[in-house]
């Protein structure tokens, strides 16, 4: 899929926002609206290991509404009535969030997306995953799904650097991630991946390695997090140890304009941070505030002159 042939207006915000690009494409507002399908992560249920990624707890930064026997549908009927008069939005794309959305039988993802769409004023799916969750019948039922839908499918890579996904205990390599996207490029899904600056051991070096292998990828969008430590993680006890040290909101804001300058400006930036829970953020504290890394970025753009995609050279599609 591509995303080259819409309209980039975003001189006012630096970047080109997952919000303005839907609305570009439909002509309305288009809100997101999460929903729990209550499955697992090869990376915790034996798969590939049990322990998970190191800044990951059991909930998987999910809900659990499913496991606790709230239905798909019965999470997305009153929320999509709270968005109606939160944003007055009366259109939405359900995301699946919480842990490996591809990580089950095709039946059964068959099952839930199906009856996800079946909900009146829903256009499409996004659907986070890993990239070793994938194959070829599973990318066949969403290329299906995308003839009538728009379908989103976000693979977590986290980085490019083979070293920093052993560290943060991954579980999958950067080839890996590169097989998933050869999978699923020219169908008719879109492609985002999920990126966190700010991992253990990384420089800034790596991180820009990073967004040069995902400007030349061939995808179509990407999510921007950076790292934070939250309650019973791996990562909670290298904190607590002082081995680990968080990024500052203004080191966020700086590593942010660097990768998205790397960018091409037709790339959708679906989300600059994501928001912890409350009661189980450790630190830094500054993530609890949802507009600061947005207005950070915002700001330190204008200052510079820049934008996303300023400084994207194409070295070939991987």
């Amino acid at each position: 899929m591509n995303t080259e042939n819409l309209t980039i207006s975003y001189m006012e915000e630096y970047y080109l926002s997952l919000n303005d690009w839907l609305r570009q494409k439909f002509g309305r507002r288009i809100q997101k609206l999460t929903v729990d399908a209550g499955l697992s992560c090869p990376n915790r249920d034996g798969t590939v290991a049990t322990g998970g990624c190191i800044f990951c707890n059991e909930t998987g930064s999910g809900s659990g509404a499913f496991s606790k026997g709230v239905s798909i549908t019965d999470q997305i009927v009153p929320a999509k009535k709270h968005l109606t008069r939160r944003y007055k939005a009366h259109s939405f794309l359900i995301y699946f969030q919480s842990f490996s959305n591809t990580h089950a039988p095709v039946a059964h993802l068959k099952q839930i997306y199906t009856e996800a769409l079946s909900v009146p004023d829903i256009i499409g799916l996004s659907i986070g995953t890993r990239p070793d969750c994938v194959d070829e019948e599973k990318i066949a039922l969403l290329d299906n799904l995308s003839k009538t839908h728009m379908i989103w499918v976000e693979y977590g890579l986290q980085s490019a650097n083979d070293e920093t996904l052993s560290r943060i205990c991954r579980g999958h390599t950067r080839k890996t991630f590169e097989e998933a996207v050869h999978l699923t490029k020219n169908r008719g899904i879109y492609i985002c991946a999920h990126v966190i600056l700010g991992l253990p051991g990384e420089t800034k070096k790596d991180m820009m390695n990073t967004a040069r292998f995902i400007a030349n990828s061939g995808i179509d969008g990407i999510k921007l997090h950076f790292l934070y430590v939250i309650k019973n993680t791996p990562l909670a006890k290298i904190y607590e140890n002082g081995e680990y040290t968080c990024l500052t909101l203004e080191e966020y804001a700086e590593l942010a304009c660097d990768f998205l300058e790397l960018l091409p400006p037709t790339m959708v930036i679906q989300r600059l941070s994501s928001l912890p829970h409350e009661t189980e953020l450790i630190a830094p504290l500054w993530a609890l505030d949802k507009n600061a890394p947005s207005k950070a970025i915002k700001t330190l753009f204008k200052k510079r002159n820049t934008r996303q995609g300023s400084l994207y050279r194409s070295e070939g599609i991987l």
